[in-house]
């Protein structure tokens, strides 16, 4: 079918920019040279859906250097850089994306990536195994299985197979040690960060930042705004995230209260309406809102349309809404996952670690396919390890190991 991207000419600053992630991704890199040799994807099509900039770029052309047939798109309209697609175009992979696809143009590209028939497909999200299961299910024998990168998408999987829908085995990326304590904490920590102030250029220092949902991503944000010198307010409905955040130093308490205090907020739940109509008419003139969570469902966005009096664009990426009690309301990056929609996303030395779990997990189901019983699948305990392992060796450092004197006590029913 051929690529399908925006303009072919920016290839060249995709080049550099995919140059640079390769000059900073030790751990892919590695694998690049690993997979030249051992070929493990030879004869298997690849069908990809993440974000797509220059660290997934690398992940694609590592994935090729294996032998892997690579049909790639993009799992936000937002995050889309057309450069980035245009370079791997360029490179002979075929790409269906561009920044800002409507919705129809970003399922037809979807639908463009999984009508090859795929063998092993990477997701974000989940979009592409949604649509394999409903409208390509002709195809499904020919599918090995897939990883999924991300909450949502295992919060959707899980969903899939608990209705008995799930047809093919999916690693759940996500939740390796080496993906969601590094990417969803540390990754998503700096990322936001660098999404709001690159968009906003105002001071955090001082102000009150809430943070809706504490798990590993919410732990994050927080810690960043703390360090930014912003007081953090967590909003949760788990109360053992609660009390975390509590002991974290943080304060705690519902979002309507919360609306009224914050001068930032960013949601990180996974869930839709976690600000929604009666948390508006409460907030500060000025207010400014923005999602870190997969969808743009978290801040109920379209009510606030319907509420608004007045619409203008503040800035870019900025979109303004006036309510009736005359306060002014700010929606970072269309409530798209700002950090990607209004950044370049995670620092590469963190998405190296979890593209290393995600090419790794994708051998995995090459070499065992056919022997997996179960539908969701844990990342092996020996590739997270291999992981670590080599992410430790490149940072320069060194652990103990178990003398077989300590390993024989540990071992011990007599302990």
């Amino acid at each position: 079918m051929g690529s399908e991207i925006r303009d072919k000419s920016l290839a060249e600053s995709g080049e550099r920019k995919i140059e640079w992630v390769k000059k900073n991704c030790d751990l892919l890199r590695t694998l690049e040279e690993e997979f030249s040799k051992s070929k493990p994807f030879t004869g298997k099509k690849i069908a990809l859906s993440v974000h797509l900039e220059a660290k997934t770029a690398y992940l694609c052309k590592v994935l090729a250097a294996g032998g892997a047939e690579m049909y790639v798109t993009g799992s936000n309209p937002l995050s889309t850089q057309d450069d980035v697609a245009a370079a791997l175009a360029e490179a002979g992979l075929e790409v269906h994306a561009w920044y800002n696809a409507t919705e129809s143009e970003y399922e037809s590209h979807i639908r463009s990536v999984l009508e090859v028939g795929p063998n092993i497909i990477i997701d974000d999200g989940g979009d592409l195994v949604h649509m394999m299961h409903t409208e390509f299910r002709a195809l499904i024998p020919q599918v090995i299985g897939g990883c999924e990168e991300t909450t949502t998408g295992i919060i959707r999987l899980m969903a899939m197979e608990k209705a008995g829908e799930l047809a093919f085995p999916m690693v759940m990326v996500n939740n390796a040690d080496c993906k969601h304590l590094f990417d969803n904490r540390y990754g998503t920590g700096q990322s936001v960060w660098d999404g709001i102030n690159r968009t906003t250029n105002l001071i955090v220092a001082g102000k009150n930042v809430v943070v809706a949902g504490y798990g590993w991503c919410g732990k994050g944000v927080a810690m960043r705004a703390k360090g930014l010198g912003a007081k953090v307010i967590v909003t949760e409905i788990d109360a053992v995230k609660a009390i975390e955040a509590v002991m974290d130093g943080f304060e705690v308490m519902q979002m309507k209260e919360a609306a009224k205090l914050g001068d930032f907020f960013i949601t990180v739940t996974g869930c839709n309406h976690v600000i929604d109509e009666d948390d508006f008419k409460v907030m500060k003139d000025g207010a400014i809102l923005c999602n870190a969570g997969h969808f743009d469902i978290e801040i109920n966005v379209k009510k606030l349309k319907e509420i608004a009096v007045e619409i203008k664009e503040a800035r870019k990426n900025i979109m303004g809404y006036r309510l009736t009690q005359g306060q002014w309301i700010y929606i970072l990056a269309e409530g798209r996952l700002v950090n990607l929609a209004a950044g370049d996303g995670h620092p590469a030395e963190i998405m190296d670690m979890s593209f290393a779990i995600q090419a790794l997990s994708a051998k995995y189901l090459v070499e065992h396919g056919g022997n997996l019983s179960q539908k969701l699948i844990n990342v092996p305990e020996e590739v997270d390890q291999d992981v670590a392992k080599r992410k430790l060796k490149f940072l320069g450092k060194q652990i103990d190991s178990l003398t077989k004197a300590q390993e024989e006590y540990l071992n011990s029913s007599s302990l």
